[in-house]
């Protein structure tokens, strides 16, 4: 078999008539950039979170850095977070001339350990960003209860978790802002890049959307020095069509999350295989499907070679990155961080899979252990 990590063909295909006409509807308006269409997908948005405001941008990565410039982060100040998370979630501390400050994760979850929170917070500290990793939250009521004794602003980057939840709450309402994204292989993927900001705060809201067009509310009239990062009506017309199919995609994820644990347990592989594990209280969504494994990279090239396609989410934890060298941590800071980008591989999880390539995979990894 050959079988991708992700086959965003086999997703597109029974919407193809929906979104193509959709497109077509944008290009005869000639409407771009904003608008209505826009407006429509961030009030559909903010429905489905349960949030008050949603505020579209370009990208993940802008939601991150315009949630950190409308709480006033700036040159000198401290952003917690993890170090084992994609780039964009440190890059954007740093951009504002901020220095992430990194405390490690929960082996279990791969999320910020709050047992760890309290001693990291100093008379510097601006905001706290916990990412919700591979499609869980973290632990938003420890991490809120230490943030608001301090009375220090918590930002969700939600980007691998829109649909998920903790304590019958989604993700995008347990922070003061929310930041998703809208990035291909995500659950909910553009056609190119695309991101939201979510908040139950309007003075926040009213901020992001200024900043989004370079600080301006009036044309020309710049209040603050923002950036240019608005999504484009193309994308939200796309993204709102596959918004009504999220949640079937995330309940065929699960399953096939579910039929993974039955499946490796029948081939006896959970001495070599670690699963995903979801903590009481989370809805899990899986935007990716990671376990832990023994001789990951050969494991890698073997599953490669029988078709199977894999990623190593991530193989680097930001405090080991070349441009955070200055910051001065070494190997064995963060050890499980550090032992994570050792040992994770994602498998293929998206919604369309079929029970033979389920079995395929497993099937594979066992030959590969068996040898």
């Amino acid at each position: 078999m050959n079988i991708p990590l992700l086959d965003l063909k086999a997703q597109f295909q029974p919407l193809r008539a929906e979104i193509m006409a959709a497109v077509q509807t944008v290009c005869d308006e000639q409407g771009f950039i904003l608008g209505p269409r826009v407006v429509a997908f961030e009030e559909a948005v903010a429905k489905y979170t349960g949030a008050r405001y949603a505020i579209s941008c370009a990208s993940g990565s802008d939601a991150l850095l315009l949630s950190l410039m409308a709480m006033g982060v700036g040159h000198g100040d401290e952003v917690i977070t993890v170090p084992f998370t994609f780039f964009a979630t440190a890059g954007a501390i740093s951009r504002l001339g901020a220095k992430p400050v990194f405390i490690d994760i929960q082996r279990d979850t791969f999320n910020l350990d709050p047992a760890q929170l309290e001693r990291a917070i100093t008379p510097r500290t601006k905001a706290i960003i916990p990412v919700h990793l591979f499609g869980q939250c973290a632990d938003m009521e420890a991490i809120n209860r230490i943030a608001h004794a301090h009375k220090i602003p918590v930002i969700e980057d939600a980007c691998q978790a829109i649909g998920a939840g903790q304590g019958g709450k989604r993700a995008g309402v347990l922070g003061e802002t929310a930041c998703f994204s809208f990035f291909p292989s995500k659950n909910l993927g553009g056609f190119g890049d695309g991101g939201m900001i979510t908040t139950n705060e309007q003075t926040l809201a009213d901020s992001l959307s200024m900043l989004r067009v370079h600080g301006s509310r009036v044309r020309y009239l710049h209040e603050a020095i923002g950036i240019n990062s608005r999504l484009d009506a193309l994308q939200a017309v796309v993204l709102h069509i596959k918004l009504k199919y999220l949640d079937q995609w995330a309940e065929g994820r699960r399953r096939n999350a579910a039929r993974y644990e039955q499946l490796f347990k029948d081939a006896g592989l959970l001495d070599r295989v670690t699963l995903p594990v979801t903590r009481p209280g989370n809805f899990h969504v899986y935007n990716q499907y990671t376990v832990r494994v023994s001789k990951r990279d050969e494991l890698r090239a073997y599953l490669k070679d029988k078709g199977v396609g894999t990623e190593i989410y991530y193989p680097l934890p930001m405090h080991l990155q070349q441009c955070y060298q200055d910051i001065g941590h070494r190997t064995g800071a963060f050890p499980e961080s550090e032992r994570a980008a050792e040992e994770v591989l994602s498998l293929p999880i998206f919604a369309e899979l079929t029970e033979a390539q389920l079995a395929y995979v497993v099937e594979m990894m066992a030959g590969f252990y068996t040898r």
